[in-house]
């Protein structure tokens, strides 16, 4: 990451947690200019939360800007909770949010499975989304789920990163990793589900930018980080991310003319490029820009880059 490329760090001036109902919490934070375009930030994973870097893609003199932890993730409670958490209730708690802080409209930001929330969410609510930006294109298809978790896929690219994946398992369980660590990782047993968290989040964090980067990969290891992404990826993973039939692209004329832009990285192995070009191919209408020397990371100096070019050019919307 070049910082020269992002904005200078701020802090929230507005925080809370928002009561959404099936005894789950949702953290929320506002930064930037009260009286601004109003921006909500997306997250990744699913699972992984919010932190202070996620604001700085944002002028914070021009954006009202607005970041929350999705169910069971970040500092959401209770964490790593699976009980009604679906797409269609994320969607639901974006809207309450958005009403809890009296927004009418907003542009809608995110990346990787953010960019499949905020697509989601544009298609059931395309009157309160302004514009979208969206990272690491993730469409939730059989076929992507099939090559993030494959020795023929992302395990062709990090073969290492797949072994150590796939290490954990015996043989039987290796026929189905999917179901295998999905099993483990809802153990109530910490002694079983832990390391089943570490595992897939060590996983993720060694594929997800174009050089090695250590410090992604110890982080991932944290408890409190490990366990939402492992467990909350696996249980959207083995329901479809709980999309309906048709998919994401099958609602593309609901934002076909909504302001958009698509960034991807050329060398994301985590979502590959032909993903993103299925994306722009159904959608040519928005914006769409590869970056040639980039991985999966919104960080990627590229990356960040095109991702604050794009906001500062929605300056303009009223």
């Amino acid at each position: 990451m070049n910082p020269k490329d992002l904005y200078p760090e701020i802090e929230p001036y507005d925080m809370g947690f928002l009561s959404v109902g099936d005894e789950h919490e949702i953290y929320w934070e506002v930064s930037g200019n009260p009286q601004g375009k109003p921006v909500l930030f997306v997250h990744g994973g699913p699972g992984a939360g919010t932190g202070a870097a996620h604001r700085r893609f944002f002028d914070p003199a021009h954006y009202r800007i607005v970041l929350f932890d999705q169910r069971g993730c970040g500092k959401s409670l209770p964490l790593g909770s699976l009980e009604n958490n679906d797409t269609p209730h994320l969607i639901a708690d974006m809207e309450l949010l958005r009403e809890k802080l009296d927004i009418e409209s907003w542009i809608v930001f995110g990346g990787s499975w953010g960019s499949t929330l905020s697509l989601a969410y544009a298609q059931a609510h395309p009157k309160r989304t302004d514009a979208l930006v969206v990272r690491g294109i993730f469409l939730s298809r059989p076929k992507e789920l099939e090559w993030y978790l494959s020795e023929q896929g992302v395990g062709s690219i990090f073969p290492e990163a797949y072994d150590d994946f796939i290490s954990l398992l015996d043989e039987k369980e290796r026929e189905d990793v999917l179901g295998s660590y999905y099993k483990r990782l809802t153990d109530p047993d910490p002694s079983v589900h832990l390391p089943a968290a570490k595992s897939w989040s060590s996983y993720e964090a060694s594929c997800v930018t174009l050089l090695p980067n250590p410090e992604i990969v110890k982080a991932s290891l944290d408890d409190e980080r490990a366990l939402p992404v492992g467990r909350l990826i696996a249980h959207y993973f083995v329901n479809g991310c709980f999309l309906p039939e048709g998919g994401l692209l099958g609602g593309i004329d609901r934002i076909r003319n909504i302001p958009a832009v698509i960034v991807h990285g050329r060398y994301d192995i985590v979502c590959p490029a032909s993903t993103a070009y299925d994306l722009h191919k159904a959608w040519p209408e928005a914006e769409f820009k590869f970056i040639d020397d980039a991985g999966h990371s919104a960080f990627e100096p590229g990356i960040a880059k095109a991702l604050v070019e794009a906001m500062d050019k929605f300056r303009t919307l009223n």
